[in-house]
């Protein structure tokens, strides 16, 4: 795996990002493509497109108005704390605080939710 210097990961470990996903997300999102909508909306597909975008999910108004493209740089401070990123949202998460769970979970977006 690249590595910056210092000798830290440069990337997230999809793996990790995995169970990240089953313990804190899993409760309200699905990733398979034409996986059904729970309490957050299914998230096949969502990378590199902007958000409240998802067919057939009732998004906030702030969601759907943020104009946010999902990526890297804004998938890590929403995760973050998303109340405090979308100001408005109705997802009722409190965030990931540690940056290396967020990277693991990113990781395994990137790669599960592919469209």
């Amino acid at each position: 795996m690249a590595k910056k210097k210092g000798g830290k990961k440069k990337g997230g470990n999809e793996k990790k990002g995995a169970k990240v996903f089953k313990t804190k997300c899993s409760q309200c999102h699905t990733v398979e493509e034409g996986g059904a909508h729970k309490q957050g909306p299914n998230l096949h597909g969502f990378y590199g497109r902007q958000s409240g975008k998802s067919e057939g999910y009732s998004y906030s108004s702030a969601n759907k108005k943020s104009g946010v493209l999902w990526a890297d740089d804004t998938l890590d401070p929403y995760l973050e704390n998303p109340k405090k990123y979308m100001k408005g949202t109705k997802m009722v998460f409190a965030g990931i605080k540690k940056p290396a769970e967020r990277k693991d979970l990113i990781a395994f977006l990137k790669k599960s939710c592919e469209g």
